[in-house]
């Protein structure tokens, strides 16, 4: 399909993370059909996407550095970048739970820090707009589940980073969170192979639900500092944040009827929590 002009409110360079995932690749293309040029970043490199290890700050520094070179510039950046390892909150760092908040909290961290000055310097090339900053968070940043510890706060953290950054450069950045809910993307197959699947824990999602809404943040006169995918996220990202007593227990209740009821019993991993909400040793699945 043939690139359209860029529309006034479309960011004419993007630099999106995770650029060849489940997101990061349709965003891509629907921002190309808009007329934006995009470079992307991702572990295995292909068209239009850099390889690069974000865990690496000099790696991170040269990646970012040659996709300004390639955008002439730079006015916009979606961070999708990440992974998901289930991991007992009780257990160790290492290595599991340090990857994941190495690559989704620290990841973006250094891609913000590595683009910032590209960000800020094409300011004047945009007739005074502000640059704009999209992190995709989770709706995991503020609803706790078990397993998760790790990557919920690695996107609590992303979320509080992006408000750090609004406070700091909110003179020549608009900074944005959004908190998709789950999507069946490759991100959960870890959790699926140890026993550990979110899918029908928490509120489905469809990929297009995220994609657009990222693409409304980025197209906005005034992007929004929060917002969800859905207006049920939406809700529940309200009460997630402005009714914790009442979510948290909720959701502690939930979890100890699903270890009754043998849910977790075909993942070792949740062998002492089904022991100490239920007092039993978890049955071994027969598979």
């Amino acid at each position: 399909m043939a690139a359209t002009a860029v529309s006034a409110r479309t960011p004419a360079r993007v630099l999106v993370t995770g650029a060849a995932g489940g997101f990061g690749a349709p965003t891509s293309m629907r921002l190309r059909e808009r007329g934006a040029q995009v470079v992307g970043l991702d572990v295995a490199g292909g068209d239009g996407v850099l390889a690069c290890d974000i865990t690496d700050t000099a790696a991170v520094e040269a990646a970012v550095g040659e996709a300004v070179q390639r955008l002439g510039g730079l006015d916009a950046v979606v961070h999708y970048a990440g992974i998901g390892i289930p991991n007992d909150a009780g257990g160790p760092l290492e290595p599991d739970a340090l990857r994941v908040i190495d690559v989704n909290l620290l990841g973006a961290w250094r891609v913000t820090a590595a683009a910032l000055p590209a960000l800020t310097a094409s300011r004047a090339e945009r007739g005074g707009a502000r640059g704009r900053a999209v992190f995709v968070s989770s709706e995991l940043a503020y609803l706790t589940l078990p397993f998760v510890s790790a990557y919920s706060v690695a996107k609590r953290g992303m979320a509080a980073y992006a408000d750090a950054l609004r406070l700091e450069y909110g003179t020549e950045l608009h900074v944005s969170t959004v908190y998709p809910g789950y999507v069946r993307t490759p991100i959960h197959a870890a959790g699926a192979e140890v026993g550990l699947a979110l899918e029908g824990q928490v509120r489905r999602e469809e990929v297009e639900d995220v994609v657009g809404t990222v693409l409304r943040v980025l197209t906005a006169g005034r992007p929004p500092r929060d917002t969800a995918c859905t207006r049920a996220g939406n809700l529940e990202l309200w009460a997630g944040r402005h009714l914790p007593g009442v979510v948290g227990p909720a959701v502690a209740r939930r979890i100890r009827a699903q270890a009754a009821a043998g849910r977790f019993d075909g993942s070792p991993l949740a062998a002492g929590l089904v022991a100490r909400l239920t007092g039993r040793a978890p049955q071994r699945s027969a598979r």
